[in-house]
């Protein structure tokens, strides 16, 4: 079926691959441009499909040459050549994903279904080439004998590792087996993420009635209407189910009926019975996912995965999380409670629903901390925020970052900078995208064109991205971002710090999933910080600094509301556990399964799961199955590493140093809680987390 399917979509690309063929291939040939960086105003999407066959191509010749050398497998002849292979795969594929990802069309669509089962298939034949393993394996068996620095032997380890994991001491028919649920597991995810971004960029909830905008801020009412007239509706007022349009609807507006139309079409991407519904896929995925875990050896997919993670165990996420779960349950009910009691007070008898929590909270938070989230928007400035955000690396690490409007963006209201060492010289580049447009994928990511690598006496130096899908500039007023957004602007630039400042000298070492958000997530703790907020947080009419009553409220409006923020997190987290601990292949039905979960939890009935499995991106079409927990495991680490910056300084230089050389530079060359002892100096513990969301 899948052959009949790439085969009809090729007929119908012919015409991008002929563009392709009136010029040269910018993947093809050097790229010419400041840094190496991609070449977009030259990439058409019919570049793709040939130069990711001519990638593939060259990645097949380079492991024929591997395996054609008759001299004895050495470290060098082998494990260094298998890393260093795929280089314009990997370039193109980069580009590939970054653009569907950022500014996806039916176009790029269309290759990525008859790109997907071609790159799997490619994959599968290079895992599962018997004679490259047999020489990785010659290797490995002779580890003892070897003299390996600590980042050798890690990467001769993860190789032969990952050779076994992906099957390569199967046999024959098992083999042909894992194949086919590779295959199918590869386009299976795709469809996913393909139907939720129809189901999430095809929603508008249309508003006729001036009134029916009651309570809402002005700036929210100008974005919809703003987002009616491009949607070819002037006049009225559209909201959709991007994150800066349905929060602060359900935040402030009076009308409940629209709060809750709002927010169950959120609740329900890919779950409305219609083309794009991902219910059997989703559980079509968990099934597979188990059948292959047992192929190769494992009960269920969540040991195999966890086995490469720090935590090691799903018995150990499950404790981990049950010790969260209970006291952020508690928490959550007295929350509820208290917005039931305001209900009353108003005078009205209804029960807090979950479409009521965002309102009641916002409510709460002006009554006890006379918080308006609103008021604070005028001080972060999308630029200014940014810039806060490049401060802190500055006074950390002695980063500069310069504008480089020389350097080709693949959309308008793209940015680049060059990232310079504190003594001038070149360290990399990062592009940053953060406004809503039409084919971005929700949420915010960071993503990599160029890791850091050393090959001879050349220095390949990385070259990174920020996406985020806030509100753009508007009416004249620039971008304003929320608190929220504030801090996903800083957690998504800790991972391109991590990706700028890496010095890991092979592909194939990398941080477990359960470590990788330590360096994002340590970051929304300057994010918010008096000191910070000082530096950055300044209105953007008049540049004064954010007053110190606001700085105050922030501050004790820390913990507030983190019984729901725990909940929802942690209730995702088992419900993606519970997906991934199955040890049959039967497909679940997939409603009564979540339902199942947050029954077994004790679930209070007015929060609702971060995410559903229908649109449970992160584990369906992302690298997170059996990690979600991963966010609140990182947690625990940077609470607990920046006590040590509360302790000996926010900026001081020992501890910044310590924490550049150990994790930022270091991570995935030595097992991370070593790496992580070597910077705290004894292993982390939960209290600061504890203490950070008021649950203590």
């Amino acid at each position: 079926m899948h052959h009949l399917s790439a085969a009809l979509l090729l007929v119908c690309l012919l015409p991008l691959v002929a563009i392709a063929g009136t010029d040269t291939n910018p993947f093809l040939a050097p790229y010419g441009t400041p840094f190496d960086t991609p070449p977009f105003d030259r990439i058409k999407p019919g570049h793709f499909l040939p130069a990711i066959q001519k990638g593939m191509a060259d990645h097949k010749a380079e492991i024929r040459a591997i395996t054609m050398v008759r001299s004895t497998p050495t470290f060098e002849n082998t494990i260094v050549a298998y890393d260093r292979s795929g280089d314009l795969l990997g370039r193109v594929t980069g580009v590939f994903g970054a653009l569907r990802g950022a500014i996806t069309t039916d176009q790029l669509d269309s290759i990525a279904n008859i790109t997907t089962p071609m790159l799997t298939t490619h994959r599968n034949d290079i895992a599962l080439d018997e004679q490259l393993f047999q020489r990785v394996k010659s290797v490995y068996d002779r580890r003892a004998t070897l003299q390996l620095t600590p980042a050798q032997a890690m990467l001769l380890d993860n190789t032969y590792k990952n050779f076994v994991r992906n099957g390569a001491n199967l046999d024959p028919e098992a083999k042909k087996r894992l194949r086919a649920l590779n295959d199918e597991l590869s386009m299976l995810s795709l469809k996913f993420n393909q139907n939720l971004l129809r189901e999430t960029n095809g929603y508008r909830m249309i508003v006729d009635r001036k009134e029916d905008l009651e309570g809402l801020p002005p700036a929210v009412i100008a974005a919809a209407a703003a987002a009616a007239t491009k949607a070819g509706q002037p006049g009225k007022w559209a909201f959709t189910l991007q994150k800066p349009s349905w929060i602060p609807f359900l935040q402030y507006a009076t009308n409940r009926a629209l709060r809750e139309k709002l927010y169950t079409a959120y609740c329900s991407r890919g779950d409305n019975g219609n083309a794009s519904d991902n219910k059997l896929i989703l559980a079509r995925i968990a099934a597979l996912r188990a059948a292959r875990a047992r192929l190769l050896g494992y009960k269920t997919h969540a040991e195999y995965v966890l086995e490469e993670n720090m935590a090691k165990t799903p018995g150990t996420v499950y404790d981990f999380l049950e010790k969260l779960w209970k006291p952020a349950l508690a928490r959550a009910t007295k929350e509820r409670d208290a917005m039931q009691a305001m209900i009353r007070a108003e005078g009205k008898d209804f029960p807090v629903a979950s479409w009521d929590w965002w309102y009641y909270a916002e409510k709460i938070k002006k009554a006890e901390y006379d918080l308006d989230e609103e008021a604070l928007r005028p001080y972060f400035r999308m630029e200014n925020v940014r810039r806060g955000a490049f401060e802190v690396a500055s006074r950390l690490y002695g980063l500069q970052f310069i504008e480089r409007k020389d350097i080709p963006r693949y959309a308008d209201d793209v940015q680049v900078f060059e990232v310079k060492e504190a003594d001038g010289s070149h360290l990399g580049v990062i592009y940053t995208d953060y406004f809503l447009r039409g084919g971005k994928r929700p949420g915010a990511w960071m993503g990599s064109f160029r890791s850091y690598s050393v090959e001879g006496e050349t220095v390949h130096t990385p070259v990174v991205y920020n996406v985020g899908n806030f509100t753009g500039p508007a009416d004249g007023k620039p971008a304003l971002l929320s608190l929220e957004e504030v801090e996903t602007l800083f957690h998504e630039f800790g991972h391109a710090l991590f990706g700028l400042l890496s010095r890991r000298p092979y592909d194939n070492l990398s941080l477990p999933r359960d470590g990788i958000e330590l360096p994002s997530q340590v970051m929304e703790n300057w994010a918010m910080h008096p000191d910070v907020l000082r530096s950055y947080a300044r209105h953007y009419q008049t540049d004064a600094p954010i007053p110190e009553d606001l700085i105050t409220k922030i501050e004790k409006s820390g913990t507030f509301n983190q019984g729901f923020a725990t909940v929802e997190y942690l209730a995702a987290s088992i419900l993606d556990l519970d997906w991934h601990t199955l040890t049959d292949t039967t497909a679940r039905n997939a409603t009564a399964f979540e339902n199942a979960t947050f029954t077994r939890l004790g679930m209070i009935p007015e929060i609702v799961a971060r995410y559903r499995s229908p649109y449970f991106a992160h584990i369906f079409s992302g690298g997170y199955s059996a990690g979600y927990y991963s966010y609140i495991w990182a947690e625990v680490l940077d609470a607990d590493a920046f006590e040590a910056f509360k302790e000996k300084g926010l900026f001081d230089k020992a501890t910044a140093d310590a924490f550049r050389r150990n994790i930022l530079e270091q991570g995935g060359t030595a097992d991370p809680m070593t790496l992580y002892e070597r910077f705290r100096g004894k292993k982390p513990e939960i209290t600061p987390l504890l203490r950070k969301r008021g649950l203590q």
